[in-house]
């Protein structure tokens, strides 16, 4: 274990600058991205170098993104009916505004079919996240969800900010420890104390909440990392801008601050190559959720990482923004 940096928590609060709200300043640094002992996405773990960087202390919560609403009138993906063209093969009844939302299924025949527990339901979207008829009147402190990759890019931009590299990402969320396990050291739960908002016990159905919660939790309700910063393991996966690609490469010396390449590049190799005929770019999401367990989708480590449709929205998936450039002063 190398500790990346000895005292990281230099950060936006002491500098009197409301525009950025919250946010934790992370020097640059050197560190091992990746893992070669779990997923074959994770590997090969290679170093990376990223420059300096302020981050969000917390997951964009319900009452930052009402804040975002009000002042834009975004409308997001979920509350859009979408374009047909979008989804050769579906009949009508089938294309209408939704997403994606969890439920524990009855029975469950085997873990390779999500469809079991996932439904694209109808009405649900950030203000009503489990479906039409609930809402988000006391979660204002949660992380806001049911956000595509665009509407997560439209909030920062109109917050001055960014969303995260992969390699930005995974340097905060390691908390300045190098080659560890979890963003908190190599125990999952030292002293029996859970350190974030996973699920406990036998995914899909059965959900011990041994940590308190069995849905997303508020942003603060688990200790920060070493930089001081809170969720970036557990509660909700966070998108980055990085497009998907099955692996790593082995020798990416800079990974910070690369301009997106709206077209080309990694995007062609983005696409789900289980839907050919869908051709919908992918973005990596990092960081796991309240839904990762055990026995399902160990991905609660800085390392993990996922492909996710970029028009695509769930009830377990939200996001955090990046500033770059050195700290105001």
């Amino acid at each position: 274990m190398t500790l990346l940096n000895p005292d990281p928590k230099q950060d936006d609060r002491q500098s009197g600058d409301s525009r950025f709200g919250d946010m934790v300043w992370i020097p640059g640094g050197t560190f091992r991205m990746g893992s070669d002992r779990h997923y074959p996405e994770e590997a090969p773990a290679h170093r990376v170098t990223v420059d300096g960087f302020r981050i969000d202390r917390t997951p964009v919560t319900n009452r930052q993104f009402k804040a975002f609403i009000k002042a834009t009138g975004h409308k997001t993906t979920a509350e859009i009916v979408p374009d047909p063209k979008d989804y050769p093969g579906a009949l009508p009844h089938m294309i209408y505004a939704g997403s994606l939302v969890f439920g524990p299924p009855l029975a469950v025949h085997g873990l390779l079919d999500w469809n079991q527990w996932w439904q694209f339901m109808r009405g649900a979207c950030w203000r009503h996240p489990y479906g039409p008829k609930s809402n988000i009147n006391t979660s204002d402190n949660h992380p806001v969800v049911h956000v595509s990759f665009s509407d997560a890019r439209a909030y920062a931009q109109w917050a001055g900010k960014d969303l995260p590299t992969e390699a930005e990402w995974e340097f905060a969320a390691r908390g300045g420890l190098d080659g560890t396990e979890f963003a908190w050291g190599d125990e999952f739960a030292p002293g029996g104390v859970h350190m974030a908002n996973t699920w406990q016990g036998e995914f899909p159905r059965q959900n011990g909440r041994d940590d308190g919660y069995e849905r997303t939790s508020p942003v603060t309700a688990f200790p920060p990392n070493g930089y001081g910063v809170h969720d970036m393991i557990g509660n909700v996966w966070e998108w980055t801008s990085d497009w998907y690609a099955p692996k790593h490469e082995a020798d990416a010396p800079k990974a910070c601050c690369i301009p997106e390449n709206p077209r080309g590049g990694r995007e062609e190799a983005s696409h789900d190559p289980r839907q050919p005929d869908i051709r919908i770019p992918r973005k990596v999401i990092k960081g796991g959720s309240h839904l990762c367990a055990p026995n399902y989708c160990r991905r609660y480590r800085p390392a993990a990482r996922h492909a996710e449709a970029v028009d695509t929205s769930t009830s377990h998936l939200g996001f955090r923004c990046v500033k770059r450039g050195a700290p105001a002063r």
